[in-house]
């Protein structure tokens, strides 16, 4: 079996157990990263988790606001939980998990959405993201013969054309302005990682995995985009087999506004 990494923002950890329960029930990940858990730490469901066969168990949390959490079938180890921006909100972790003789490097991030307004000199949270992805930079993908990096999450930036279901209409919409895509590509390169989800998909195709939960009706509007990321060093590019965005999960009961996406890699 290969080996998979699921990533999802499920807007409330607690309140969308049933969910992630029939996540990993259905399609059972190595790895799961959740973000915007919105969970303290002594709160965190770890016994709904392993119950379910996910004995390793990593979290950075708060309550209320933003939180990450990476659960394994497999042993983790705590790498960091970096504060961004000297600000003490929980939105990355990094461990490590073995994989094909390798020893991967995991980043779970959860990007600040950025607010409604683009501009950073009157909308501070916007300004907070654009510092964000700025400091992101120092997120590097590292690698060697025996080690790799995967980062994943929701990274709240739609980069491409048709990473959103309207280029034009949205270019002044936070998430796919010109400030937030060129930067967010730039921290990309200078990084040295492959988005893997573009990696064998044209970039004429429109790839989503966020719908708003204001659509009345968000299959028949398909207003999507592509918010939620996997990137890896380019090592294991060669090892990278397939991903799949689960749309279904969308119109679950109770559903998140995002949706899971698994990556697989050739790798006991």
């Amino acid at each position: 079996m290969p080996f998979s990494i699921a990533t999802w923002n499920i807007n409330s950890v607690r309140l969308r157990m049933p969910i992630v329960e029939r996540l990993l029930d259905e399609y059972a990940p190595d790895v799961l990263c959740l973000q915007e858990t919105k969970v303290p730490d002594e709160l965190f469901p770890e016994k709904a988790f392993r119950r379910l066969g996910y004995q390793h168990i990593a979290f950075h949390g708060q309550k209320g606001y933003h939180g990450v959490a990476t659960v394994a079938r497999r042993p983790i180890a705590v790498v960091e939980k970096r504060r961004f921006c000297e600000i003490e909100d929980s939105r990355h972790l990094s461990v490590t998990v073995r994989a094909g003789g390798k020893t991967i490097l995991l980043h779970n991030f959860y990007v600040p959405a950025g607010g409604d307004e683009p501009d950073p000199e009157i909308n501070r949270k916007f300004k907070h993201k654009l510092d964000f992805v700025a400091e992101m930079n120092a997120i590097r993908a590292e690698h060697t013969e025996v080690s790799a990096s995967v980062l994943v999450g929701d990274l709240n930036i739609a980069p491409l054309e048709h990473d959103v279901w309207s280029h034009k209409q949205l270019l002044n919409v936070v998430s796919h302005t010109p400030v937030e895509t060129e930067n967010f590509e730039a921290m990309r390169l200078a990084g040295n990682w492959v988005d893997l989800m573009r990696h064998n998909v044209p970039f004429d195709q429109k790839l989503y995995t966020w719908w708003s939960y204001r659509a009345q009706d968000w299959e028949a509007s398909n207003r999507g985009r592509r918010l939620d990321h996997v990137w890896s060093s380019p090592n294991l590019v060669p090892d990278f087999a397939d991903y799949e965005i689960l749309r279904a999960a969308r119109g679950w009961e109770r559903p998140s506004d995002h949706v899971p996406v698994i990556a697989r890699f050739n790798l006991d």
